[in-house]
């Protein structure tokens, strides 16, 4: 598919700096773009949604020509690298690719979709993107490299930017068995599978891991987590109101009685 170079990209992730996720996104922006700016966390972020280091100072190390690292969060990253490093701003910013999908609920925690917002509030048209893996040891990046070039090309001439920003997951099936694009529902979500597992280290202290696991559940068929999971590519348009309108509605009539 055919569309107009874009004049400048600013990318950013939640795995850090040297996460091959992000030298896949830099491929793919550089197939996009005349521009591309890199400006991702010093360290892995993952799960630190879109907070804001406001408690302590952060350092920027130049990593080549228009990238750096910074020793914060995803969104520190957008942040810096709007305010401070690039003097003209970017016509789009994206984020990932995340090791991993973010469906659901995942997307309340992932500092992919959590750079994708503050770039969002910042006023940049804002996309997260994620590789779905069922085998930690054989991420299928490729699939994310060979199709979201025209995938973004697609989305980048709808009508979004202003509202939300968009969440795209790719499945995990090679890139020539992936099914077509659709355009998705958030997927349900729920946090039974939170996991803490106390452990002690060798001065008898105790310490503790948490992870979250993914359930299997009922979904609707046009949900990302069904699309993705059923070897689709899900684009899920997200915004900043939550607000559960049915159970405002419900709330307002029960208060008056």
């Amino acid at each position: 598919m055919s569309s107009p170079r874009i004049q400048r990209i600013l990318i950013t992730n939640d795995d850090g700096i040297d996460a091959p996720g992000l030298e896949v996104l830099e491929a793919i922006a550089r197939e996009l773009a005349d521009e591309v700016w890199v400006v991702a966390p010093e360290q892995d972020q993952s799960g630190i949604s879109h907070a804001l280091s406001i408690h302590h100072p952060l350092r920027v190390k130049a990593r080549g020509e228009r990238r750096f690292s910074v020793s914060g969060t995803p969104a520190d990253c957008v942040a810096i690298g709007l305010r401070e490093l690039m003097e003209n701003p970017p016509q789009l910013l994206l984020s990932g690719v995340n090791k991993g999908a973010n469906l659901g609920v995942e997307t309340m925690f992932s500092g992919t979709v959590g750079a994708a917002m503050a770039g969002l509030l910042l006023g940049v048209p804002s996309i997260a993107l994620s590789q779905f893996f069922t085998r930690r040891d054989a991420v299928k990046w490729g699939t994310a490299r060979a199709l979201a070039p025209d995938v973004i090309r697609t989305v980048i001439g709808m009508q979004w930017a202003a509202d939300g920003c968009l969440n795209i997951n790719f499945p995990d099936v090679e890139p020539e068995h992936a099914k077509p694009l659709q355009i998705t529902r958030q997927g349900i979500g729920r946090m039974d599978g939170l996991n803490v597992t106390k452990r002690t280290d060798m001065r008898e202290q105790g310490y503790y891991w948490l992870n979250i696991d993914r359930h299997e559940r009922p979904d609707f068929d046009d949900s990302e987590t069904w699309v993705v999971t059923h070897g689709g590519v899900s684009v899920t348009p997200l915004r900043f109101e939550r607000t559960d309108l049915d159970v405002m509605d419900r709330l307002k009539r029960d208060l008056q009685g």
